[in-house]
């Protein structure tokens, strides 16, 4: 229990500084203005649909490919669908055969496919 609220952790913060130092988003100042604002744009709202539907690993696929465009645009959408579903419920993620784990490396792979790879691995090591 202990690990899983520490991995949480890891992953929001790594979450807010990436938001903070890339796109100059402060998430508790912005009150999730900037999440609305992606959710307009509706490949977030699909993905965040298709989590809340179970199917995590087609949301994840579906992410992997927005990513191979290599916008950095599109980190954004990387960085709200992990902060998401890090929100979700140990329960739920199990129930999906995920974990809080998962989340984290899933998420140090998809930065990493923007060339900040050893930013996201020097922050979940120093934490």
């Amino acid at each position: 229990m202990f690990e899983e609220d520490y991995i949480m952790r890891q992953i929001r913060e790594m979450v807010r500084m990436m938001l903070k130092l890339l796109f100059q988003i402060d998430v508790d100042g912005e009150s999730e203005e900037w999440f609305r604002q992606l959710m307009k744009d509706g490949i977030l709202k699909e993905l965040l649909e298709t989590v809340d539907a179970g199917r995590i690993d087609e949301a994840e696929n579906r992410l992997y490919e927005l990513c191979e465009e290599g916008e950095l645009a599109n980190l954004k959408v990387v960085l709200a669908f992990y902060d998401y579903l890090n929100g979700k419920s140990d329960e739920f993620l199990e129930g999906c055969g995920f974990s809080r784990e998962e989340i984290r490396e899933d998420l140090k792979d998809l930065v990493s496919e923007f060339g900040l790879g050893d930013m996201a691995e020097t922050f979940l090591r120093g934490m």
